[in-house]
């Protein structure tokens, strides 16, 4: 299993960055895809970024260029590095773990997730 704390949120004014954590604890994260993904209220959840095990990463069309996802190994900790901020991009944002990238949205382990606000 694998254990999940975000951290990292909070409010900033459009253009801004921010960098969120994800710390995993648990023998398996190695083997894991680990993702960001968001939701904001009354909409669906949407994948943001995925990064595979062998560091080969994947985003959403409306991050790309702004959103950077990294993993460090050695501390099980997994990163988005948010720039260019839009308030569009404000939502709660949670980490996940799953041994296939394209299942972390719907069965992957999450954590419980860290505030994004945006402001125009």
């Amino acid at each position: 299993q694998v254990q999940l704390v975000e951290s990292g949120g909070g409010s900033v004014q459009a253009g801004g960055s921010l960098r969120l954590s994800c710390q995993a604890s648990g023998n398996s994260y190695s083997r894991y895809c680990m993702g960001w993904f968001r939701q904001a209220p009354g909409k669906e959840r949407e994948g943001v970024a995925t990064i595979q095990t062998d560091g080969g990463t994947s985003y959403a069309d409306s991050v790309k260029g702004r959103f950077t996802i990294s993993r460090d190994k050695a501390t099980k900790t997994l990163y988005l590095q948010m720039n260019s901020l839009k308030p569009e991009d404000t939502a709660m944002y949670y980490c996940g773990a799953h041994a296939r990238c394209r299942a972390i949205l719907d069965f992957g382990y999450r954590g419980q997730g860290t505030q994004v606000t945006v402001s125009s």
